[in-house]
Protein backbone atom coordinates (compact mmCIF):
# COMPACT_ATOMS: atom_id res chain seq x y z
CA UNK A 1 0.00 0.00 0.00
CA UNK A 2 1.04 3.60 -0.54
CA UNK A 3 1.03 5.67 2.63
CA UNK A 4 2.19 9.12 3.56
CA UNK A 5 5.03 9.24 6.05
CA UNK A 6 2.56 10.22 8.76
CA UNK A 7 0.32 7.25 8.08
CA UNK A 8 3.37 4.95 8.02
CA UNK A 9 4.48 6.23 11.42
CA UNK A 10 1.00 5.65 12.80
CA UNK A 11 0.99 2.13 11.39
CA UNK A 12 4.36 1.33 12.97
CA UNK A 13 3.21 2.75 16.26
CA UNK A 14 0.19 0.48 16.03
CA UNK A 15 2.48 -2.56 15.83
CA UNK A 16 3.94 -1.97 19.27
CA UNK A 17 2.48 -4.00 22.10
CA UNK A 18 0.78 -1.63 24.49
CA UNK A 19 0.88 -2.03 28.23
CA UNK A 20 -2.40 -2.93 29.83
CA UNK A 21 -1.36 -2.86 33.45
CA UNK A 22 -0.77 -5.68 35.93
CA UNK A 23 -1.61 -9.18 34.75
CA UNK A 24 -4.41 -9.50 37.30
CA UNK A 25 -6.31 -6.72 35.57
CA UNK A 26 -6.20 -8.48 32.22
CA UNK A 27 -7.24 -11.93 33.39
CA UNK A 28 -10.94 -12.11 34.00
CA UNK A 29 -10.71 -14.76 36.69
CA UNK A 30 -7.95 -13.29 38.82
CA UNK A 31 -8.94 -12.95 42.39
CA UNK A 32 -12.07 -13.70 44.30
CA UNK A 33 -14.77 -16.17 43.50
CA UNK A 34 -17.90 -15.88 41.42
CA UNK A 35 -21.37 -16.55 42.64
CA UNK A 36 -22.57 -19.75 41.08
CA UNK A 37 -25.98 -18.58 39.90
CA UNK A 38 -28.44 -15.78 39.40
CA UNK A 39 -30.24 -13.58 41.92
CA UNK A 40 -33.76 -14.94 42.58
CA UNK A 41 -35.69 -12.45 40.42
CA UNK A 42 -33.35 -12.99 37.45
CA UNK A 43 -33.46 -16.74 37.94
CA UNK A 44 -37.26 -16.57 37.76
CA UNK A 45 -37.10 -14.54 34.54
CA UNK A 46 -34.66 -17.01 33.06
CA UNK A 47 -36.92 -19.97 33.83
CA UNK A 48 -39.77 -18.11 32.16
CA UNK A 49 -37.86 -18.14 28.87
CA UNK A 50 -38.10 -21.92 28.65
CA UNK A 51 -34.44 -22.05 27.58
CA UNK A 52 -32.25 -24.52 29.51
CA UNK A 53 -29.49 -22.94 31.57
CA UNK A 54 -27.04 -25.20 29.72
CA UNK A 55 -27.61 -22.93 26.68
CA UNK A 56 -26.46 -19.85 28.62
CA UNK A 57 -22.99 -18.49 29.19
CA UNK A 58 -23.10 -15.51 31.53
CA UNK A 59 -20.35 -13.57 33.25
CA UNK A 60 -20.92 -10.48 35.40
CA UNK A 61 -18.29 -8.78 37.50
CA UNK A 62 -17.55 -5.45 39.03
CA UNK A 63 -14.57 -3.76 37.41
CA UNK A 64 -11.65 -4.00 39.86
CA UNK A 65 -14.03 -5.79 42.20
CA UNK A 66 -15.65 -9.15 42.85
CA UNK A 67 -17.36 -11.44 40.41
CA UNK A 68 -21.13 -11.59 40.69
CA UNK A 69 -22.24 -14.32 38.29
CA UNK A 70 -20.44 -17.02 36.30
CA UNK A 71 -22.50 -19.58 34.39
CA UNK A 72 -20.70 -21.77 31.83
CA UNK A 73 -17.98 -19.10 31.34
CA UNK A 74 -15.62 -21.36 29.37
CA UNK A 75 -18.18 -22.88 26.96
CA UNK A 76 -17.59 -21.71 23.38
CA UNK A 77 -20.75 -20.25 21.83
CA UNK A 78 -21.78 -18.42 18.70
CA UNK A 79 -21.79 -14.72 19.71
CA UNK A 80 -23.52 -13.40 16.57
CA UNK A 81 -22.67 -9.70 16.09
CA UNK A 82 -21.02 -9.42 19.50
CA UNK A 83 -18.01 -10.78 17.56
CA UNK A 84 -17.59 -7.26 16.18
CA UNK A 85 -16.27 -6.23 19.61
CA UNK A 86 -13.31 -8.56 19.09
CA UNK A 87 -12.58 -7.22 15.60
CA UNK A 88 -12.89 -3.57 16.56
CA UNK A 89 -10.94 -3.84 19.81
CA UNK A 90 -8.05 -5.87 18.36
CA UNK A 91 -7.85 -3.47 15.39
CA UNK A 92 -8.04 -0.38 17.59
CA UNK A 93 -5.30 -1.63 19.90
CA UNK A 94 -3.24 -3.13 17.06
CA UNK A 95 -3.38 -0.30 14.51
CA UNK A 96 -4.09 2.73 16.67
CA UNK A 97 -7.06 5.13 16.77
CA UNK A 98 -5.65 7.45 14.08
CA UNK A 99 -5.05 4.72 11.49
CA UNK A 100 -6.69 5.58 8.16
CA UNK A 101 -7.17 3.99 4.75
CA UNK A 102 -5.77 5.53 1.57
CA UNK A 103 -7.18 5.08 -1.95
CA UNK A 104 -4.69 6.27 -4.57
CA UNK A 105 -4.83 7.05 -8.29
CA UNK A 106 -1.49 6.66 -10.05
CA UNK A 107 0.13 6.85 -13.49
CA UNK A 108 3.00 4.83 -14.88
CA UNK A 109 6.52 6.23 -14.65
CA UNK A 110 7.06 8.80 -17.38
CA UNK A 111 3.37 9.02 -18.30
CA UNK A 112 2.38 12.44 -19.60
CA UNK A 113 -0.87 14.32 -20.21
CA UNK A 114 -1.08 15.70 -23.75
CA UNK A 115 -2.72 18.91 -24.92
CA UNK A 116 -6.10 17.17 -25.29
CA UNK A 117 -5.99 15.92 -21.70
CA UNK A 118 -5.15 12.31 -22.59
CA UNK A 119 -3.17 10.39 -20.00
CA UNK A 120 -0.44 8.27 -21.53
CA UNK A 121 -0.80 4.68 -20.39
CA UNK A 122 -3.31 3.30 -17.88
CA UNK A 123 -4.69 5.01 -14.81
CA UNK A 124 -3.93 2.77 -11.82
CA UNK A 125 -6.20 2.55 -8.79
CA UNK A 126 -4.51 1.26 -5.65
CA UNK A 127 -7.32 -0.03 -3.48
CA UNK A 128 -6.69 0.61 0.21
CA UNK A 129 -9.46 -1.49 1.77
CA UNK A 130 -11.43 1.55 2.96
CA UNK A 131 -14.50 0.09 4.73
CA UNK A 132 -16.65 3.17 4.13
CA UNK A 133 -15.60 4.88 0.90
CA UNK A 134 -18.70 6.71 -0.34
CA UNK A 135 -19.87 7.70 -3.80
CA UNK A 136 -19.15 11.30 -2.83
CA UNK A 137 -15.57 10.36 -1.88
CA UNK A 138 -14.98 8.66 -5.23
CA UNK A 139 -16.56 11.59 -7.10
CA UNK A 140 -14.26 14.03 -5.31
CA UNK A 141 -11.23 11.85 -6.07
CA UNK A 142 -12.09 11.81 -9.78
CA UNK A 143 -12.82 15.53 -9.73
CA UNK A 144 -9.30 16.12 -8.40
CA UNK A 145 -8.03 14.12 -11.36
CA UNK A 146 -9.98 16.36 -13.75
CA UNK A 147 -8.61 19.48 -12.04
CA UNK A 148 -5.12 18.26 -12.96
CA UNK A 149 -6.00 18.41 -16.64
CA UNK A 150 -6.74 14.72 -17.18
CA UNK A 151 -9.81 14.13 -19.33
CA UNK A 152 -9.24 11.09 -21.54
CA UNK A 153 -8.32 7.71 -20.05
CA UNK A 154 -7.16 4.74 -22.05
CA UNK A 155 -7.74 2.06 -19.39
CA UNK A 156 -8.28 1.84 -15.64
CA UNK A 157 -6.39 -0.89 -13.76
CA UNK A 158 -7.62 -1.67 -10.24
CA UNK A 159 -5.11 -3.23 -7.82
CA UNK A 160 -6.90 -5.08 -5.01
CA UNK A 161 -3.82 -7.00 -3.85
CA UNK A 162 -4.11 -5.70 -0.28
CA UNK A 163 -6.66 -8.50 0.17
CA UNK A 164 -6.56 -12.00 -1.24
CA UNK A 165 -9.47 -13.77 -2.89
CA UNK A 166 -12.09 -12.74 -0.34
CA UNK A 167 -15.20 -12.44 -2.53
CA UNK A 168 -18.18 -14.30 -1.11
CA UNK A 169 -21.58 -15.33 -2.44
CA UNK A 170 -24.08 -13.00 -0.70
CA UNK A 171 -26.67 -15.78 -0.75
CA UNK A 172 -24.54 -18.35 1.08
CA UNK A 173 -25.39 -17.40 4.66
CA UNK A 174 -29.18 -17.26 4.64
CA UNK A 175 -30.26 -17.36 1.00
CA UNK A 176 -30.87 -13.58 0.99
CA UNK A 177 -28.43 -12.41 -1.69
CA UNK A 178 -29.96 -8.94 -2.07
CA UNK A 179 -29.73 -7.91 1.58
CA UNK A 180 -26.96 -5.35 2.26
CA UNK A 181 -25.85 -7.14 5.44
CA UNK A 182 -24.70 -10.03 3.21
CA UNK A 183 -22.42 -7.83 1.06
CA UNK A 184 -19.07 -9.33 0.16
CA UNK A 185 -15.93 -7.55 1.39
CA UNK A 186 -13.66 -6.03 -1.26
CA UNK A 187 -10.52 -3.91 -1.18
CA UNK A 188 -12.17 -1.44 -3.58
CA UNK A 189 -15.62 -1.23 -2.02
CA UNK A 190 -17.74 1.88 -2.59
CA UNK A 191 -20.96 2.70 -0.74
CA UNK A 192 -20.85 -0.80 0.81
CA UNK A 193 -21.73 -2.12 -2.66
CA UNK A 194 -25.41 -1.28 -2.24
CA UNK A 195 -27.86 0.68 -4.38
CA UNK A 196 -30.64 2.82 -2.94
CA UNK A 197 -34.18 2.37 -4.20
CA UNK A 198 -35.91 5.67 -3.51
CA UNK A 199 -39.71 5.77 -3.68
CA UNK A 200 -41.45 9.12 -4.09
CA UNK A 201 -45.19 9.41 -3.48
CA UNK A 202 -47.40 10.75 -6.27
CA UNK A 203 -50.61 11.41 -4.30
CA UNK A 204 -52.62 12.66 -7.30
CA UNK A 205 -51.98 9.44 -9.24
CA UNK A 206 -51.97 7.27 -6.09
CA UNK A 207 -48.72 5.60 -7.07
CA UNK A 208 -45.10 5.26 -6.03
CA UNK A 209 -42.37 6.54 -8.36
CA UNK A 210 -39.16 4.47 -8.09
CA UNK A 211 -35.70 6.03 -8.46
CA UNK A 212 -32.38 4.15 -8.51
CA UNK A 213 -29.42 5.79 -6.80
CA UNK A 214 -26.89 5.60 -8.34
CA UNK A 215 -28.63 5.22 -11.73
CA UNK A 216 -26.07 2.77 -13.12
CA UNK A 217 -26.31 1.66 -16.77
CA UNK A 218 -27.96 -1.73 -17.18
CA UNK A 219 -29.84 -1.43 -13.88
CA UNK A 220 -33.60 -0.83 -13.84
CA UNK A 221 -36.58 -1.14 -11.50
CA UNK A 222 -39.81 -2.97 -12.23
CA UNK A 223 -42.28 -1.75 -9.61
CA UNK A 224 -45.57 -3.34 -8.63
CA UNK A 225 -45.78 -1.32 -5.43
CA UNK A 226 -49.39 -0.60 -4.52
CA UNK A 227 -50.71 2.60 -2.93
CA UNK A 228 -52.68 2.46 0.31
CA UNK A 229 -54.75 5.22 1.93
CA UNK A 230 -54.20 3.72 5.38
CA UNK A 231 -52.30 5.50 8.13
CA UNK A 232 -48.56 4.77 7.98
CA UNK A 233 -47.87 1.92 10.45
CA UNK A 234 -44.11 2.49 10.51
CA UNK A 235 -41.13 1.82 8.28
CA UNK A 236 -42.46 0.44 4.95
CA UNK A 237 -41.78 -3.20 4.05
CA UNK A 238 -41.49 -4.24 0.42
CA UNK A 239 -40.56 -7.41 -1.45
CA UNK A 240 -37.44 -7.21 -3.63
CA UNK A 241 -36.25 -9.75 -6.18
CA UNK A 242 -33.75 -9.53 -9.02
CA UNK A 243 -33.41 -11.03 -12.48
CA UNK A 244 -30.62 -10.84 -15.05
CA UNK A 245 -30.79 -10.82 -18.83
CA UNK A 246 -28.70 -9.73 -21.76
CA UNK A 247 -30.09 -6.22 -21.24
CA UNK A 248 -28.87 -5.96 -17.65
CA UNK A 249 -30.28 -6.40 -14.16
CA UNK A 250 -33.90 -5.75 -13.24
CA UNK A 251 -34.93 -5.17 -9.62
CA UNK A 252 -38.53 -6.24 -9.06
CA UNK A 253 -40.33 -4.48 -6.21
CA UNK A 254 -43.78 -5.43 -4.89
CA UNK A 255 -45.99 -4.78 -1.88
CA UNK A 256 -48.37 -2.17 -0.53
CA UNK A 257 -47.31 1.03 1.24
CA UNK A 258 -49.44 3.77 2.78
CA UNK A 259 -49.06 7.09 1.00
CA UNK A 260 -49.01 8.69 4.45
CA UNK A 261 -45.52 7.20 4.95
CA UNK A 262 -44.06 9.68 2.47
CA UNK A 263 -40.78 9.27 0.62
CA UNK A 264 -38.77 6.24 1.74
CA UNK A 265 -35.69 4.28 0.71
CA UNK A 266 -34.71 0.62 0.53
CA UNK A 267 -31.09 -0.52 0.13
CA UNK A 268 -30.27 -3.68 -1.81
CA UNK A 269 -27.33 -5.46 -3.43
CA UNK A 270 -27.63 -5.59 -7.21
CA UNK A 271 -24.11 -6.32 -8.48
CA UNK A 272 -20.83 -7.83 -7.38
CA UNK A 273 -18.46 -5.38 -5.75
CA UNK A 274 -16.22 -5.39 -8.82
CA UNK A 275 -19.05 -4.81 -11.30
CA UNK A 276 -20.51 -2.10 -9.06
CA UNK A 277 -17.20 -0.21 -8.90
CA UNK A 278 -16.61 -0.53 -12.63
CA UNK A 279 -20.09 0.79 -13.51
CA UNK A 280 -19.88 3.57 -10.94
CA UNK A 281 -16.43 4.69 -12.08
CA UNK A 282 -17.60 4.89 -15.68
CA UNK A 283 -20.70 6.88 -14.75
CA UNK A 284 -18.96 9.38 -12.48
CA UNK A 285 -16.11 9.89 -14.91
CA UNK A 286 -18.58 10.54 -17.73
CA UNK A 287 -20.53 13.00 -15.57
CA UNK A 288 -17.28 14.87 -14.97
CA UNK A 289 -16.73 15.20 -18.70
CA UNK A 290 -14.13 12.45 -19.00
CA UNK A 291 -13.80 9.65 -21.53
CA UNK A 292 -12.70 6.05 -21.06
CA UNK A 293 -11.59 4.04 -24.09
CA UNK A 294 -10.99 0.47 -22.94
CA UNK A 295 -12.75 -0.02 -19.62
CA UNK A 296 -11.89 -1.11 -16.08
CA UNK A 297 -9.78 -4.22 -15.47
CA UNK A 298 -7.99 -5.95 -12.59
CA UNK A 299 -4.22 -5.76 -12.31
CA UNK A 300 -1.26 -4.56 -10.29
CA UNK A 301 0.28 -1.13 -9.82
CA UNK A 302 3.86 -1.07 -11.19
CA UNK A 303 6.53 -0.47 -8.57
CA UNK A 304 7.63 2.76 -10.27
CA UNK A 305 4.12 4.24 -10.69
CA UNK A 306 3.66 7.78 -9.43
CA UNK A 307 0.71 8.96 -7.28
CA UNK A 308 -1.47 11.66 -8.81
CA UNK A 309 -4.26 12.10 -6.24
CA UNK A 310 -5.49 10.19 -3.23
CA UNK A 311 -8.24 10.02 -0.64
CA UNK A 312 -7.69 9.37 3.06
CA UNK A 313 -10.56 7.93 5.06
CA UNK A 314 -11.79 9.01 8.45
CA UNK A 315 -9.86 7.57 11.38
CA UNK A 316 -10.22 4.05 12.69
CA UNK A 317 -11.71 5.38 15.94
CA UNK A 318 -14.50 7.01 13.93
CA UNK A 319 -14.94 3.92 11.76
CA UNK A 320 -15.46 1.50 14.66
CA UNK A 321 -18.32 3.67 15.93
CA UNK A 322 -20.16 3.02 12.67
CA UNK A 323 -19.34 -0.69 12.85
CA UNK A 324 -20.42 -1.28 16.45
CA UNK A 325 -23.32 1.09 16.84
CA UNK A 326 -24.92 0.08 13.52
CA UNK A 327 -23.60 -3.51 13.59
CA UNK A 328 -22.27 -3.21 10.04
CA UNK A 329 -21.17 -6.64 8.82
CA UNK A 330 -19.22 -5.87 5.66
CA UNK A 331 -17.29 -3.06 7.37
CA UNK A 332 -16.33 -5.41 10.21
CA UNK A 333 -15.18 -8.05 7.72
CA UNK A 334 -13.14 -5.45 5.84
CA UNK A 335 -11.58 -4.21 9.07
CA UNK A 336 -10.45 -7.73 10.01
CA UNK A 337 -8.88 -8.10 6.56
CA UNK A 338 -7.12 -4.75 7.02
CA UNK A 339 -5.67 -5.96 10.31
CA UNK A 340 -4.39 -9.10 8.60
CA UNK A 341 -2.86 -7.10 5.74
CA UNK A 342 -1.10 -4.63 8.03
CA UNK A 343 0.21 -7.25 10.45
CA UNK A 344 0.95 -10.21 8.17
CA UNK A 345 1.24 -8.65 4.74
CA UNK A 346 -0.87 -8.12 1.60
CA UNK A 347 -3.17 -10.81 0.28
CA UNK A 348 -5.08 -10.85 3.57
CA UNK A 349 -7.81 -13.41 4.19
CA UNK A 350 -10.20 -13.90 7.11
CA UNK A 351 -7.76 -16.51 8.44
CA UNK A 352 -4.79 -14.10 8.50
CA UNK A 353 -6.99 -11.39 9.98
CA UNK A 354 -8.08 -13.74 12.75
CA UNK A 355 -4.46 -14.80 13.31
CA UNK A 356 -3.42 -11.18 13.74
CA UNK A 357 -6.30 -10.44 16.11
CA UNK A 358 -5.58 -13.46 18.31
CA UNK A 359 -1.89 -12.51 18.49
CA UNK A 360 -2.81 -9.02 19.69
CA UNK A 361 -5.18 -10.40 22.33
CA UNK A 362 -2.57 -12.91 23.49
CA UNK A 363 -0.27 -9.95 24.16
CA UNK A 364 -2.99 -8.57 26.42
CA UNK A 365 -3.30 -11.91 28.32
CA UNK A 366 -6.82 -12.51 27.05
CA UNK A 367 -7.88 -16.16 27.24
CA UNK A 368 -8.99 -17.02 23.69
CA UNK A 369 -9.19 -20.80 24.12
CA UNK A 370 -12.13 -22.17 22.15
CA UNK A 371 -12.49 -19.03 20.02
CA UNK A 372 -13.14 -19.02 16.27
CA UNK A 373 -13.19 -15.46 14.92
CA UNK A 374 -14.28 -16.67 11.45
CA UNK A 375 -15.02 -13.55 9.33
CA UNK A 376 -14.89 -11.09 12.24
CA UNK A 377 -18.47 -9.88 11.82
CA UNK A 378 -20.42 -12.66 13.55
CA UNK A 379 -22.42 -13.37 10.40
CA UNK A 380 -21.27 -16.97 10.53
CA UNK A 381 -22.41 -20.31 11.90
CA UNK A 382 -18.79 -21.13 12.82
CA UNK A 383 -18.01 -18.13 15.05
CA UNK A 384 -17.26 -18.99 18.67
CA UNK A 385 -16.36 -17.00 21.80
CA UNK A 386 -16.43 -17.78 25.51
CA UNK A 387 -18.10 -15.46 27.98
CA UNK A 388 -15.10 -15.62 30.30
CA UNK A 389 -12.63 -14.84 27.53
CA UNK A 390 -14.71 -11.97 26.15
CA UNK A 391 -15.09 -10.59 29.67
CA UNK A 392 -11.30 -10.68 29.94
CA UNK A 393 -10.99 -8.73 26.71
CA UNK A 394 -13.45 -6.10 27.97
CA UNK A 395 -11.43 -5.86 31.17
CA UNK A 396 -8.22 -5.33 29.17
CA UNK A 397 -9.95 -2.65 27.10
CA UNK A 398 -11.21 -0.88 30.23
CA UNK A 399 -7.68 -0.64 31.66
CA UNK A 400 -6.17 0.57 28.38
CA UNK A 401 -5.41 4.14 27.38
CA UNK A 402 -7.70 3.45 24.42
CA UNK A 403 -10.69 2.76 26.65
CA UNK A 404 -12.58 5.99 25.74
CA UNK A 405 -12.34 5.32 21.99
CA UNK A 406 -13.53 1.74 22.35
CA UNK A 407 -16.42 2.40 24.73
CA UNK A 408 -17.64 5.33 22.64
CA UNK A 409 -18.07 2.92 19.72
CA UNK A 410 -20.69 0.88 21.60
CA UNK A 411 -24.41 1.56 21.56
CA UNK A 412 -25.74 3.58 24.51
CA UNK A 413 -28.76 2.03 26.20
CA UNK A 414 -31.99 3.76 25.14
CA UNK A 415 -30.15 6.37 23.08
CA UNK A 416 -28.46 5.19 19.89
CA UNK A 417 -27.40 2.32 17.66
CA UNK A 418 -28.91 -1.10 18.12
CA UNK A 419 -29.86 -0.17 21.71
CA UNK A 420 -31.82 2.95 20.77
CA UNK A 421 -35.21 1.38 21.44
CA UNK A 422 -34.19 -0.80 24.39
CA UNK A 423 -33.79 0.12 28.08
CA UNK A 424 -35.27 3.59 27.57
CA UNK A 425 -36.54 3.99 31.13
CA UNK A 426 -35.04 6.56 33.48
CA UNK A 427 -33.40 3.79 35.50
CA UNK A 428 -31.36 2.46 32.55
CA UNK A 429 -31.23 5.06 29.78
CA UNK A 430 -27.63 6.13 29.14
CA UNK A 431 -26.20 3.86 31.84
CA UNK A 432 -24.86 1.06 29.65
CA UNK A 433 -22.56 0.84 26.62
CA UNK A 434 -23.40 -2.44 24.88
CA UNK A 435 -23.06 -4.54 21.74
CA UNK A 436 -25.93 -6.79 20.76
CA UNK A 437 -25.98 -9.87 18.55
CA UNK A 438 -28.82 -11.85 17.03
CA UNK A 439 -28.96 -14.84 14.71
CA UNK A 440 -31.61 -17.48 14.24
CA UNK A 441 -30.30 -19.58 17.17
CA UNK A 442 -28.15 -17.03 18.99
CA UNK A 443 -28.83 -14.00 21.19
CA UNK A 444 -25.96 -12.11 22.77
CA UNK A 445 -25.25 -8.97 24.77
CA UNK A 446 -21.96 -7.63 26.12
CA UNK A 447 -20.45 -4.41 27.41
CA UNK A 448 -20.27 -2.08 30.39
CA UNK A 449 -22.90 -0.89 32.88
CA UNK A 450 -22.73 2.01 35.34
CA UNK A 451 -24.57 1.35 38.62
CA UNK A 452 -26.24 4.08 40.66
CA UNK A 453 -23.59 3.48 43.34
CA UNK A 454 -20.92 4.63 40.90
CA UNK A 455 -19.58 1.10 40.45
CA UNK A 456 -19.04 -0.17 36.95
CA UNK A 457 -19.66 -3.67 35.70
CA UNK A 458 -18.66 -5.91 32.81
CA UNK A 459 -21.42 -8.15 31.50
CA UNK A 460 -21.35 -10.88 28.84
CA UNK A 461 -24.44 -12.93 27.99
CA UNK A 462 -24.27 -15.56 25.21
CA UNK A 463 -27.24 -17.81 24.47
CA UNK A 464 -27.35 -20.52 21.79
CA UNK A 465 -30.71 -22.27 21.46
CA UNK A 466 -33.63 -22.56 19.07
CA UNK A 467 -35.54 -20.31 21.48
CA UNK A 468 -32.72 -17.80 21.96
CA UNK A 469 -34.98 -14.90 20.99
CA UNK A 470 -36.97 -15.42 24.19
CA UNK A 471 -34.11 -14.17 26.39
CA UNK A 472 -34.39 -10.49 25.41
CA UNK A 473 -36.52 -9.61 28.46
CA UNK A 474 -34.04 -11.46 30.67
CA UNK A 475 -31.10 -9.49 29.22
CA UNK A 476 -32.96 -6.21 29.74
CA UNK A 477 -33.64 -7.14 33.37
CA UNK A 478 -29.98 -8.11 33.81
CA UNK A 479 -28.82 -4.65 32.75
CA UNK A 480 -31.50 -2.97 34.90
CA UNK A 481 -30.32 -4.99 37.91
CA UNK A 482 -26.74 -3.79 37.46
CA UNK A 483 -27.78 -0.18 36.81
CA UNK A 484 -29.72 -0.24 40.08
CA UNK A 485 -26.81 -1.60 42.12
Amino acid sequence: MIHTAGVTRRFRAGLRIRSFGPACLTLFFCAGTFAAGLPPHLDQLWRATGVPKSALSLVVRQIDGPGLVAINPSTPRNPASVMKMVTTWSSLSGLGPDYSWRTTLLAGAGARVDAQGTLGGPLYVKAGGDPFLTIQDLWMLLRQLRLRGIKNLNQVVVDRSMFGNVATDPGDFDDSPYRPYNASPDAMMVNLGAVRLLFEPDASARKWVPIIDPPLPGLRVSSDLKWSNARCPGSPTVSVQESSSAGGITIHVAGKVAGDCGEFSVYRLAMTQRDYFSALFRQLWKELGGTLARGVVAGRVPADAKPIVWHDSVSLSDTIRTINKNSNNVMARTLLLTLGAEKLGPGATPATGAEAALAILAGQHVDTRGWDIANGAGLSRQSRLTAGGLGGMLDAAWHSSLMPEFISSLSIAGMDGTMKHRLRGDDTRGLAHLKTGTLRNACSLAGYVLGKSGKRYIVVSLVNDDRAGAVRAFDNALIAWLADS
